[in-house]
């Protein structure tokens, strides 16, 4: 299975995008500030231009699996081996207050915001789950859409 997470919006302190499964639009999201990082960069670059807490992930192509986050108490998305970066979630959240670095899913009609990320979470932790059921491989690739 591949997701597709394409950055689509950069604002004050947040990123918008569109996240796709199998080429098939699924819902928005919201990340931290895009600080241009990407996966082939050196982690000591990417440490030296993160802000803990504030930093969306770098674009590249990660694998994914779904399991139980200890802090969340569910099952969720993680991205695998993420440059400079841990524990890195797909979930539901509204803000960027949620995030931390993970990637927030949702519908994004309030500026800064994504709504009604309850029922999308729950929807993509079904989807990933069958897969990996049926022994499936899961990557997601982040990306711009356009150029900046």
């Amino acid at each position: 299975m591949k997701l597709k997470l394409q950055r689509r919006f950069r604002g004050e302190g947040y990123t918008v995008g569109s996240l796709y499964i199998d080429g098939e639009y699924f819902c928005d999201t919201l990340e931290d500030v895009d600080r241009g990082l990407t996966q082939t960069m050196a982690t000591e670059d990417i440490h030296r231009i993160k802000i803990p807490h504030e930093t969306a992930i770098p674009t590249g192509v990660y694998r994914m699996t779904a399991n139980l986050s200890p802090a969340k108490k569910r099952i969720l998305p993680r991205l695998l081996d993420v440059p400079g970066f841990s524990g890195i979630l797909i979930h539901r959240g509204n803000t960027k207050n949620d995030s931390s670095g993970c990637i927030l899913v949702g519908e994004n009609r309030v500026k800064g915001k994504v709504v009604n990320s309850t029922p999308y979470e729950k929807r993509l932790v079904a989807i990933l789950t069958e897969a990996q059921e049926r022994g499936e491989e899961t990557d997601i690739e982040v990306e711009w859409k356009t150029n900046r």
